[in-house]
């Protein structure tokens, strides 16, 4: 559900978990996206900002799925779709 979801978004998606995190300290994220096989040390981070900015949390199985999503040709370890 949630790759249908970001397909839908892609004119409004922020890919990569540097990019999302600078987002949701600018207040701009309306959910994020993570991938459950993405390395910890990448998601953990994002998953802590997000809980502490308030912003609802999706996780999907596959960080390939979650690029082709995307509309981009490698993994994503986190996207964020923009308010």
């Amino acid at each position: 559900m949630s790759y249908e979801k970001v397909a839908q978004a892609k004119t409004s998606l922020i890919i990569g978990a540097k990019q999302v995190l600078k987002s949701m300290k600018t207040g701009d994220v309306l959910e994020v996206v993570v991938a459950e096989n993405a390395e910890r040390r990448i998601t953990d981070k994002v998953l802590k900002a997000a809980n502490d900015y308030d912003v609802p949390i999706t996780f999907v199985a596959s960080m390939k799925k979650l690029g082709e999503a995307s509309g981009i040709d490698v993994g994503a370890a986190a996207v964020a779709i923009k308010k």
